[in-house]
């Protein structure tokens, strides 16, 4: 079994700041849409003022975004992936089974620290390779990856999935006070059981990691070890708490 920390929405580079954390609760703002295949605005999903805060008035209501992934009301969720991200997944053997945790930066509500926190999960059940045609049901939800080819391995992984309703601690990743790539990393995680992270000098003293600044997906095989499955049980009990 894999877990992939999964890095999505709004930085300083992607939007032009964090995501904000709204009456307690994440609100992941997706990137602005740069080939054109977008059919979603920002105010078509409610994030016009939310996108115009957060962007400082760059973006706003009527631009086009890339909403994904696409968390659906039927608990499942919709994920396009392409290119040289998609790539590292398939040589990681991603499949079937494995679990996509989703983080990525936000603002504090009451400091406006930036952080990197999880909000949200998908398990895996099905890979859609997009060469073989696109499903009408992500036409029907305009999914920004059903409408031109985004790369010759284009995808869409589904199966349930959920996003967090309260922005806890225990979703957050960066340490109190340090910068946003500084983590706390859980106990069962080590040198040489992250994809992108095998430089010695990433691992620190105190049970932190020195996280990569760019870079999409972070593939831990767990194999059969209980302990990540305890860890990511407990992550996903949060993200589904009320």
């Amino acid at each position: 079994m894999r877990i992939i920390f999964s890095r999505k929405g709004f930085d300083s580079s992607a939007g032009g700041g964090p995501s904000p954390i709204v009456n307690g609760a994440p609100l992941s703002l997706p990137i602005p849409d740069t080939k054109g295949f977008s059919r979603t605005t920002y105010g078509a999903i409610g994030l016009g003022e939310h996108v115009a805060r957060a962007s400082r008035g760059k973006l706003g209501a009527h631009d086009l975004c890339h909403h994904d992934p696409m968390f659906l009301a039927d608990g499942t969720c919709a994920f396009g992936q392409a290119g040289a991200a998609q790539t590292h997944l398939e040589r990681q053997s991603v499949g079937p089974g494995d679990v996509f945790v989703f983080f990525g930066l936000f603002a504090d509500e009451e400091t406006g620290e930036p952080h990197h926190r999880i909000f949200g999960y998908l398990r895996v059940e099905t890979l859609v390779a997009l060469r073989d045609g696109v499903p009408k049901a992500m036409v029907a939800l305009q999914h920004p990856h059903a409408f031109g080819t985004h790369g010759s391995n284009d995808v869409i992984w589904r199966g349930e999935g959920r996003v967090a309703a309260r922005a806890s601690d225990a979703l957050r990743l960066t340490v109190p006070g340090g910068p946003p790539t500084l983590w706390w990393r859980p106990d069962w995680l080590r040198r040489g059981g992250l994809s992108y992270h095998d430089r010695a000098d990433r691992w620190l003293r105190g049970g932190t990691l020195k996280s990569v600044a760019r870079g999409q997906e972070f593939v831990a095989d767990i194999g059969r070890r209980q302990a990540p499955r305890d860890w990511l049980d407990g992550v996903i009990a949060e993200i589904k708490a009320s």
